[in-house]
């Protein structure tokens, strides 16, 4: 089975009101159906930084998002991971505001994930982006994880 790492905007747009926005209404839409029908072809990973940023906000809307990953193993935010995570920050110019996107990637990379699951679709899930993290992780000899979004992870019908 492969092994997916879940950032943060997957639980959000689980739990989230359905948004007026009809992109992201849309993206809400394929993430339930990507959870209802093909979450379980996957082992399903979180870390803290996931648990601290569903955690943030609405308690209630916050409850939620904890419900749905309560039962996911946890992986472990070393030290290693974090000296990736800066490079990874400082690679491709992710703000303060935004510095867990760099440890969600440095996670999958580290851990070596097969896939890190997002909508982040500025910091991670972005051709430029991506592009840039391939060539760092050839040059590195490090892991590269596929980033994907829900929608590429769809059964083919």
């Amino acid at each position: 089975m492969y092994k997916a790492y879940i950032e943060t905007t997957i639980p959000s747009y689980l739990v989230a009101k359905p948004s007026r926005d009809i992109i992201v209404a849309a993206q809400q839409q394929v993430t339930a159906e990507w959870w209802s029908e093909s979450h379980s072809k996957y082992d399903l990973y979180i870390s803290e930084a996931v648990i601290d940023e569903c955690a943030a906000g609405d308690h209630e809307v916050a409850g939620r998002r904890l419900k749905f990953i309560g039962n996911l193993p946890i992986l472990k935010i070393t030290t290693e991971v974090v000296r990736i995570a800066i490079v990874y920050g400082k690679l491709l110019a992710i703000p303060d505001k935004s510095k867990a996107d760099a440890v969600h990637l440095a996670l999958a990379v580290y851990h070596e994930m097969d896939y890190l699951l997002t909508w982040n679709c500025k910091h991670l899930a972005h051709g430029e982006v991506r592009t840039k993290i391939h060539q760092y992780n050839m040059r590195n000899g490090l892991f590269e994880p596929m980033i994907v979004t829900p929608s590429e992870l769809m059964e083919r019908r």
